[in-house]
């Protein structure tokens, strides 16, 4: 199979990946989160290509990620804000900054801390289960293939 076709594959991670699973999206999508919004200042702060960042954007604009809103006139600018299919990705966002600070920390600590605004304290996101509140682990979860998932797209 090849890249390009991966978002046709029946599992939501796939398909999934075929809209965020390169590195530069990501990247993209995590700065939208800093508050980065404009074409410039996402290729300053990623050293990028003003070409790839071009189809990056444009790709995430396609998928909904992002909407391209414009803030000038003349001559024409736009800016790019997260669509409410690109704030769900934050859970995403934040799982990956959790494992990159308990796996791939500096000596110094993480870059980054995240703050709960209402009561104003540090955290580490944790995934809970909304039945019961209990934290969500790899061994405390099973995944259930439903029938439909074993037959291929038509």
């Amino acid at each position: 199979m090849r890249w390009n076709d991966i978002g046709d594959v029946r599992c939501s991670v796939a398909r999934a990946l075929s809209v965020v699973g390169d590195a530069w999206t990501l990247l993209i999508v995590r700065d939208c989160f800093l508050g980065i919004r404009r074409f410039d200042d996402f290729q300053e702060r990623l050293g990028i290509s003003r070409h790839l960042l071009a189809d990056r954007l444009r790709h995430l604009v396609e998928h909904g990620v992002l909407d391209k809103v414009r803030y000038q006139d003349r001559p024409e600018r736009f800016e790019y804000r997260l669509s409410e299919r690109g704030r769900a990705l934050h859970p995403i966002i934040t799982a990956l900054l959790a494992w990159g600070d308990e796996w791939m920390a500096d000596p110094d600590g993480p870059p980054v801390t995240l703050v709960h605004r209402p009561c104003g304290h540090e955290m580490t996101p944790v995934p809970t289960c909304p039945e019961c509140g209990d934290a969500v682990t790899a061994t405390g979860t099973a995944a259930v293939l439903h029938p439909h998932a074993m037959t291929r797209p038509a």
